[in-house]
């Protein structure tokens, strides 16, 4: 089963961390979350706490086998520090899967990663995603050459877990 890298802080959306957590870790999928710090706890918007297990100076992407970006302003407070950046970059140029949900797409967009790609996100970031580059669908989600998933918002979770799960089957096969 696939180890996924979750970037993650403080004020993240609350569901769009625990509701594919939870569908990933259904299916038998390992999530590690990574911030600037081992150890410490970050918080989400409507307080739920996650325990951070690396640092981004513990991890390199190639001991992951995906990406996941919870939304909230999590990704907005991460994208300012560049070894994030440049983490979450790997994956994309490695064609690696990456979720990213809600606000997420943000820190894609910082990496310059989203240049020709189709992609969705939170309505407020649309022109920032065509602004980057990226073919812009306003839909539930969408999946862009089998290896990037996003999505809107809360309400499109049910659609994101499904695709997430599903984009990892068949990478196993």
């Amino acid at each position: 089963m696939a180890k996924i890298a979750t970037v993650i802080t403080n004020m993240f959306e609350d569901a769009e961390y625990t509701s594919p957590k939870g569908a990933l870790e259904a299916a038998g999928h390992e999530l590690i979350t990574i911030d600037t710090t081992a150890g410490i706890e970050v918080e989400g918007k409507n307080g739920e706490k996650v325990k951070i297990d690396k640092g981004i100076d513990e991890v390199n992407a190639s001991e992951f086998d995906a990406l996941f970006i919870p939304g909230g302003f999590s990704p907005d407070i991460l994208r300012v520090d560049d070894r994030i950046v440049a983490f979450a970059k790997e994956f994309m140029d490695d064609m690696k899967p990456t979720f990213a949900i809600c606000h997420g797409p943000q820190l894609l967009i910082t990496a310059k990663t989203l240049n020709g790609r189709d992609a969705t996100g939170y309505k407020s970031i649309r022109v920032d995603l065509e602004n980057a580059g990226a073919i812009f669908h306003d839909e539930e989600v969408f999946v862009c050459q089998k290896q990037l998933v996003t999505s809107r918002t809360p309400e499109d979770l049910p659609a994101f877990n499904r695709e997430i799960v599903k984009l990892l089957e068949s990478k196993e096969g």
